[in-house]
């Protein structure tokens, strides 16, 4: 669909006159991205072509302004131009993986929580912190804790490029129907399972009130938080059996309530693809996923569609990077590559083009010059949750230690167990324990 935007407020009439181009220009399909318009150079030395090669996963929304943003850069700086692959989630991580064993690992790469400490600990990407000190990466427009969740044992490993809330995305025209009012951020997990019940009742049965999040290592998360926990200290769970038992008893009481769908159903959503989520099925009214998901979410369904934080206190949440930019440390040109990092992440029309699509702009500063740009009513509502979370987050803690794909991975197949029957929940977390431990010390 294209995207339309007024002119970004204070910007020259030179870059007024490149944004309106560029909103204009064809999309480009995946695979080949070349900038090579005229216009003075900016910031690369030296005085050969350069080409960067890109690689992201997400949607053709996210490609289309991924590679208006990237045109941009080489209009300014016509010596560099890009060579972009881009795919969806799936198979993303495996593809990188490959490339990564084979040393041709593209100039940027996109990168999320669950891989960030593993790759800075292989040495796959490229260590930003002097850049980050003397401001040639400019972070000081970032949430100190939205920086700070780029930094693996101190040292900056990668910038965000967007900030994100975990977020329960509800069916509002549904419970207009059943006249079930709506839920709220604050709401205590109990009272969320409550609501979830109060929907399944109304209902006759026929939509249950929430997905069963008992497997979502981000629910469980913030549970521990707002209980004055943790999900890890150091490259160790933070949590025991006990806590984890609690955990899976609070989902049984919600399954004994049918404020849940049956155990079949809530395994599609455990992979965490939109498509798969129930709220956009309509066979719940509420579902778990990330705030900036909200507009992706939203064209899968006719109904209208909200989001709250999830329950218990906003303080349990921190200022969160949906997916950050990284820089492959062997690129051939990686001071070209942490610079058009500080681009897309601080530059006022860059931010413009990207609007929120990977979440709330990570620079509050282009955030505010952006703000009445961005049109489209998702991510308009996603962006007001992020500034009512803004106003109250906890401490960030540290990105997951390395191995932390696998605890993902375990946590959902002992929630799977415990909901199908298979297995008791203290033999189900003592199991995850046991096995997330070795998944850590590996």
């Amino acid at each position: 669909m294209p995207v339309s935007r007024p002119p970004v407020p204070a910007a020259d009439p030179g870059r007024r006159r490149v944004l309106a181009a560029l909103l204009g220009a064809p999309f480009l399909a995946a695979g080949g991205l070349t900038g090579c318009t005229s216009g003075p150079a900016t910031t690369p030395t030296g005085d050969g072509p350069i080409e960067l090669s890109v690689f992201w996963w997400g949607g053709p929304d996210r490609a289309k302004l991924t590679e208006q943003a990237l045109r941009l850069y080489s209009e300014r700086n016509p010596r560099v131009s890009f060579r972009v692959t881009w795919q969806g989630i799936d198979g993303y991580y495996g593809r990188l993986a490959t490339q990564a064993a084979g040393g041709n690992v593209p100039d940027l790469i996109q990168l999320d929580d669950s891989i960030l400490t593993e790759y800075a600990d292989r040495e796959i990407i490229r260590d930003l912190t002097d850049h980050v000190a003397d401001n040639r990466l400019d972070l000081r427009n970032l949430p100190q804790g939205l920086a700070q969740y780029g930094q693996v044992a101190g040292r900056t490993m990668a910038v965000a490029a967007g900030q994100t809330a975990a977020a329960v995305i509800f069916n509002r025209d549904l419970l207009s129907e059943l006249r079930v009012p709506e839920p709220r951020t604050g709401m205590s997990w109990d009272e969320y399972v409550d609501w979830a019940e109060q929907v399944t009742e109304a209902s006759r049965g026929r939509v249950a009130g929430s997905t069963d999040p008992s497997g979502d290592y981000r629910a469980l998360w913030l549970w521990l938080r707002g209980r004055g926990g943790e999900f890890y200290r150091g490259r160790q769970l933070a949590f025991g059996v006990e806590e984890l038992v609690g955990w899976f008893e609070l989902w049984r009481r919600a399954r004994a309530g049918r404020a849940t769908p049956s155990a079949a159903l809530v395994e599609q959503t455990d992979s965490g693809e939109p498509a798969q989520q129930l709220v956009v099925s309509g066979l719940t009214a509420a579902s778990f996923a990330w705030s900036h998901q909200l507009p992706e979410l939203q064209r899968l369904t006719r109904a209208g569609l909200g989001l709250i934080a999830f329950p218990g206190s906003p303080t349990s949440q921190w200022p969160r990077a949906s997916m950050y930019w990284a820089v492959f440390r062997g690129s051939r040109d990686p001071e070209t590559a942490i610079d058009v990092i500080n681009f897309l992440t601080s530059d006022v029309a860059a931010g413009a083009l990207l609007g929120h699509e990977r979440g709330l702009t990570p620079n509050q500063a282009v955030r505010r010059a952006v703000e009445g740009s961005i049109t489209d009513p998702a991510q308009r509502r996603a962006a007001a949750l992020g500034g009512l979370l803004g106003a109250a987050p906890g401490p960030a803690p540290a990105p997951p230690p390395r191995g932390h794909a696998q605890v993902r991975s375990l946590l959902v197949a002992a929630a799977e167990s415990v909901r199908s029957g298979d297995s008791g929940a203290r033999a189900a977390a003592t199991r995850f324990l046991a096995q997330a431990d070795a998944a850590l010390t590996s």
